[in-house]
């Protein structure tokens, strides 16, 4: 189950997607790509919108990963985010391991995003790990459930110390995407609990850029380029980094910290993720959106 917790966690979007591995994991742990949120003040009303993207991750210049992501406003009230990811070609073959995160919640009227049920399922070869984080409407966090294939299940309620005031990583996600979408800088920070580790994500605007298409990636057009920088706060750190803070940390010691491109590729809908960089001791990582469909808008690489 080591290889299940380390993929897990390496794999969040996160877009941030943040992940907390052994030291000897920090290679794969490079597939990994972060972002970050802050909460705006008053929100704008969205559509009931629904869009869908497709990824293609490259590591050293191999196509290492395969990833999705669906974001769904279409029911009054709510929001739902799903990212899935799996490895391909030989690391495919190496390390076959595939995951899925989902976050459901409430959007309320006051532009707040409350999350009722964050849910991650990892796959490493014939074992399955699946995770569900419980809040309340309020705010409040509930519970842990995780399943597992070989063991009995697990109940636990964290230490409210760890999780007061936090949020999941989708849902702290989507509240940046919509900053972006309402002209917004990304410039903020928002707690997180991810099982283990309370952390703050600061994220800062670097500039607006616009950005053409290629072979790799499917949009072209205006986009907003952020850093995310992950700080510990409280919880199971290690004293030395290691997963995605190590990572994180190799960036910075190159002086690129990890980079995301927001977009909104569709009108009056939230901004997505279309490029994301992560500079390692590796090489770099890029994620690059090759398919996006919302509505009538269809973007592909092939166009």
């Amino acid at each position: 189950m080591k290889r299940l917790g380390f993929t897990t966690s390496c794999c969040i979007l996160a877009f941030g997607f943040f992940a907390s591995a052994q030291a000897a994991d920090d290679q794969m742990a490079a597939v990994a790509f972060s972002m970050a949120a802050i909460e705006p003040a008053a929100a704008a009303s969205r559509p009931f919108d629904f869009q869908r993207m497709n990824f293609d991750v490259y590591a050293g210049g191999i196509h290492a990963v395969q990833a999705n992501m669906d974001l769904d406003y279409r029911e009054k009230g709510r929001y739902a985010m799903k990212f899935s990811a799996q490895t391909r070609g030989i690391l495919g073959s190496l390390a076959p391991w595939e995951g899925t995160f989902e976050s459901k919640g409430w959007a309320l009227s006051n532009g707040r995003r409350v999350p009722q049920l964050h849910e991650s399922i990892a796959m490493w070869r014939d074992e399955k790990e699946v995770k569900s984080y419980n809040y309340t409407k309020n705010g409040g966090f509930k519970d842990i459930v995780t399943l597992y294939t070989h063991k009995k299940p697990k109940t636990k309620v964290p230490d409210k110390a760890l999780t007061k005031g936090t949020t999941d990583a989708l849902s702290a996600t989507i509240l940046v995407m919509e900053q972006v979408s309402d002209g917004g800088k990304c410039e903020g920070e928002r707690d997180v609990f991810d099982g283990k580790r309370r952390y703050t994500l600061i994220f800062k605007h670097s500039r607006f850029v616009m950005l053409e298409k290629t072979r790799y990636n499917a949009y072209s057009g205006l986009a907003v380029e952020c850093t995310v920088e992950v700080k510990p706060v409280a919880g199971a750190w290690h004293k030395k980094p290691r997963g995605w803070l190590s990572i994180q940390e190799q960036g910075r010691k190159r002086g690129m910290m990890p980079t995301v491109w927001l977009a909104q590729v569709t009108e009056n809908a939230v901004a997505v993720p279309v490029r994301v960089r992560v500079k390692t001791a590796y090489g770099t990582l890029f994620m690059h959106m090759t398919r996006y469909e919302s509505g009538d808008t269809i973007l592909t690489t092939k166009d």
